[in-house]
């Protein structure tokens, strides 16, 4: 038995399939979290029947009239994929708003259960639903639900409904059949009907009290968090104070234990491998896995706890508002006000926030935000923020926050570019998101969702890191005759062979060595891949307890392993967070755009940004330190100018297209 979850944005679709089904499927309280449809059994504890049950949760829509890629996934399940049962997910503090599209779903002649969710906020908001009345005229079985709490009230009854009126023929309480869906006219004719149809239910079933003219507790928190000028401000103190928590106090607090362990396992295994093991086994095991692994592992509870902030941030509605704030900021540069989310989504991991984008109509709009998404910090690039604040800035909390508002001046500079290359300045979007009401954040969900983003670190460090680690102690082991390269030779090596053409370029940069080099090269399989071949390259077991690492006794003694000033180390983590992302996340990119053109001609915009950055990050701040530019300053000012001045070019054409194009129109 297949049965179809759908229901507006932020109705808490997702948030019931997940108590049905028992899956971590990620929730949020805007529209484009879900932009697939997701498949899981429903639990035995709510299936009585013993019946085999499959949820599929497919994307938030408004109307079976697809509007963009993800309401069209949800339109095409439910046309083409017959399944039995549809459960409409409706928001029982906005009915007016979710009984446009179930009146839709009742015309398709497929079983309808609608799920009355979120009932239990009725009481606080001061409405009352006579459900007996709304299933009348619906001509349908209406349940009321409560998904977020721990007894999830209504879901058995909702899965014993839905196994009951299975094969029957639903009736259409709204015929619009007759309708030509080639006359527009007729069409918004058509919705218009709908729309009275829609109210004339609500005012028979709700009773709701207004208090118009009176402002609430949300409202006088909004003009402050949402405000066009404080938001931005305020944003950034919260930002700050996410990251002083996750990466200066509490997070290596807890980074300490872990690495402990880590270093107890490493002494385990090395007593265990004992004298007579050969050198090279020895180091591949011990310093390329276990200690390669071991040092972005020891980063995992910084993760962690910034993770867990952040969704208690989501959680409690302030991302919502972070969005609004920013949507007029986007759209001034070209950008739709949709592609704030695929950037929020991007701070976890840029893959689904890539994806994300396909939300977005607007072609050039929707190229662009992909191409830009990836600019802001990851979940993978955090052990690299963290990595180089605890080494060269003492863990200062303004080092990851600065990296993140970078990145957003990135995306703001980048589509400002885009659009006078591509000519579109007068592309118009629209971005409508219903801002959920302020609440206490779930510790429960956010620990969920912590400890989910966990497990992906986890498994991608016992997979690719572990795998990628050993290939390059492997490849610093043995030159190209595969002999054993002696400690003092490690120029001979294999991987320093291949690495040190790439550092000759990264000298304007301030970090033009072979290890280095090394390190931003695997970044792009693994952006935690940069720890871990630091680790590897420099035999360094971990990075977190400064007063327990391997050959070094503390953090000015590692950055001096390195080779790095602070300047030429904030430029290497400008240069590894701002190029192109993993290989995952490009081929996100590819599948997004649906354009050879635009995802090579996006890579090299993101490699240009980030070589630029880091020069003028590099060589500026070396000059105020230092009094005179860095090495490498003539060559690498020639490769800047070179770009700045192919781009502006482009830009001039572009805006040379765009005139025409309006003079054609005119």
């Amino acid at each position: 038995m297949k049965v179809a979850l759908t229901g507006n944005p932020n109705s808490g679709k997702t948030t019931l399939f997940n108590a049905i089904t028992g899956k971590i499927e990620r929730v949020g309280n805007w529209a484009g979290v879900t932009i697939e449809k997701k498949e899981g059994k429903v639990k035995k504890s709510l299936n009585k029947g013993n019946t085999s049950i499959t949820a599929v949760d497919l994307p938030g829509a408004y109307s079976m009239s697809p509007f963009t890629s993800e309401e069209n996934v949800t339109s095409d399940f439910v046309k083409n994929e017959n399944p039995d049962i549809i459960i409409n997910i409706v928001d029982a503090t906005n009915l007016s708003r979710s009984l446009f599209f179930a009146t839709q779903l009742l015309e398709l002649g497929i079983p309808v259960v609608v799920a009355l969710n979120k009932s239990d906020l009725n009481k606080k908001k001061g409405i009352a639903i006579n459900v007996e009345a709304l299933s009348q005229r619906l001509g349908c079985s209406v349940v009321e639900t409560i998904s977020t709490d721990g007894n999830h009230n209504g879901l058995e009854e909702l899965i014993s409904t839905a196994i009951e009126i299975k094969g029957k023929r639903q009736k259409a309480p709204f015929d619009s059949s007759a309708v030509d869906m080639a006359d527009k006219s007729a069409i918004e004719a058509s919705d218009r009907k709908r729309f009275e149809f829609v109210k004339s239910i609500v005012s028979e079933v709700e009773n709701r009290k207004v208090s118009s003219n009176r402002q609430t507790k949300q409202d006088a928190i909004d003009r402050v968090l949402a405000h066009k000028w404080f938001g931005i401000p305020i944003f950034a103190v919260v930002m700050w104070a996410v990251f002083s928590i996750s990466q200066t106090h509490l997070g290596p607090l807890l980074a300490d234990t872990l690495v402990g362990w880590i270093d107890g396992f490493y002494g385990w295994a090395e007593g265990l491998l004992g004298e007579g093991v050969s050198p090279v086994l020895s180091s591949i095991l011990l310093d390329g896995i276990i200690g390669g692994v071991g040092a972005v592992i020891g980063f995992l509870p910084l993760i962690m706890v910034l993770f867990f902030l952040l969704a208690l941030l989501e959680d409690c509605g302030y991302m919502a508002r972070v969005a609004a704030v920013m949507d007029r900021f986007f759209k001034r540069v070209g950008l739709s006000g949709k592609s704030i989310i695929p950037i929020i989504i991007g701070t976890g991991c840029a893959i689904p926030g890539i994806m994300a984008t396909r939300t977005i109509k607007n072609e050039r709009q929707r190229r662009t935000t992909a191409m830009l998404t990836p600019f802001i910090p990851c979940g993978a690039k955090l052990p690299v923020i963290a990595l180089f604040a605890g080494v060269f800035f003492n863990d200062a909390a303004w080092v990851g926050t600065t990296m993140y508002f970078v990145g957003i001046a990135f995306i703001i500079l980048g589509a400002l570019i885009v659009v006078r290359i591509t000519g579109e300045k007068n592309a118009k979007s629209f971005f409508i998101m219903e801002l959920p009401e302020y609440r206490f954040p779930s510790i429960k969900r956010a620990t969920i969702s912590m400890f989910s983003r966990a497990k992906a670190f986890i498994i991608k460090a016992g997979t690719i890191i572990l795998l990628c680690n050993a290939v390059v102690q492997l490849m610093q082991t043995f030159n190209w005759q595969f002999q054993v390269v002696t400690e003092g030779a490690a120029d001979a090596s294999i991987l320093a062979s291949i690495a040190s053409p790439f550092a000759i370029l990264l000298i304007p940069l301030g970090f033009g060595v072979w290890q280095l080099a090394a390190a931003a090269i695997t970044g792009f399989i693994a952006k935690e891949n940069v720890v871990g071949t630091l680790a590897v390259v420099y035999s360094i077991t971990n990075f977190i307890n400064t007063e327990e690492l391997a050959l070094v006794e503390g953090a000015s003694d590692v950055a001096s392993v390195m080779g790095l000033s602070s300047v030429a180390a904030l430029a290497y983590l400008m240069f590894n967070l701002f190029t192109p992302p993993c290989f995952a996340a490009i081929g996100a990119m590819n599948s997004e755009m649906e354009n050879k053109k635009w995802l090579w001609s996006g890579i090299a915009f993101q490699f240009a940004t980030g070589y630029v950055a880091s020069f003028i990050t590099y060589q500026i701040g070396t000059l105020l330190t230092t009094g005179a530019f860095g090495s490498g300053f003539l060559p690498g000012f020639i490769v800047v100018a070179v770009i700045v001045v192919y781009v502006a070019y482009l830009m001039r054409r572009g805006d040379k297209r765009a005139t025409e194009k309006l003079a054609l129109s005119i």
